[in-house]
């Protein structure tokens, strides 16, 4: 099976490194790309870099990396990107996973759906050029133990502040008509996504997963969030 690992804002590819592992032990493929601005792809920013490059950089993977059947995993704001992507490769992908993802519909912007002390808190981090937005610290992602707080904060870089402006753009309903999971953390719960997580259970046609982890699940439990994604994607 074929996992494409979409990351969210802040962080890169390397964030999926532990979950990618035990997906490949199992016998899976694994794909982690860094989308164009971050990681080690920050040096790529420039004024054009936004949600709809992010989208190319995904659908470029799949394309280039020829995949079909795709389990396609969005965490957090990657959940605007795999949703862009749901839009143009559907018969490429098998099922969408949003992992404590933002999920906007088409015309609507990551930041224009946050609440408004959110908008406000990363409004004032923007860089005096008006390209990223600051890294917050690493508690805002449900992350407290010493040596993970380590690592994230080595890794994680300024994000692009337009791919939080941009409007995704769809010319589909929202997932295109593929299968759709949705996995929130406990443990504890995201704040800023309360909305999002109340909107889903409503829908009738989501699947609805939990899982006893902070926001960057990767990181604080990527043994039981592999297992749950490999789970997802058998049904």
């Amino acid at each position: 099976m074929n996992f494409v690992l979409i990351h969210g804002a802040w962080h890169g590819g390397w964030c999926w490194r532990d979950v990618a592992r035990s997906l490949r032990v199992a016998g899976h493929d694994a794909y982690t790309p860094t989308m164009t601005g971050l990681g080690e792809r920050a040096h790529l920013l420039d004024a054009s870099t936004g949600l709809s490059t992010f989208i190319d950089d995904a659908c470029a993977v799949i394309q280039y990396e020829e995949l079909d059947d795709v389990v396609l995993v969005g965490h957090s704001f990657g959940g605007l990107v795999i949703s862009g992507v749901a839009d143009r490769l559907r018969e490429r992908i098998k099922k969408l996973v949003y992992l404590d993802a933002l999920i906007v519909q088409n015309g609507q912007s990551g930041l224009g759906i946050l609440p408004p002390d959110v908008q406000r808190e990363r409004s004032r981090t923007i860089d005096p050029e008006g390209l990223r937005m600051a890294v917050p610290t690493a508690d805002k992602f449900g992350v407290f133990e010493p040596e993970q707080v380590a690592r994230l904060m080595r890794h994680l870089t300024p994000h692009p502040l337009k791919a939080y402006t941009e409007p995704l753009s769809l010319r589909h309903p929202l997932g295109n008509g593929l299968p759709k999971a949705y996995i929130a953390v406990t443990d504890p719960c995201y704040p800023p996504l309360a909305g999002v997580r109340d909107w889903v259970k409503q829908q009738a046609d989501w699947e609805w997963h939990e899982i006893a982890a902070g926001h960057d699940a990767m990181l604080t439990a990527p043994d039981v969030l592999a297992a749950l994604l490999m789970n997802i994607a058998q049904h």
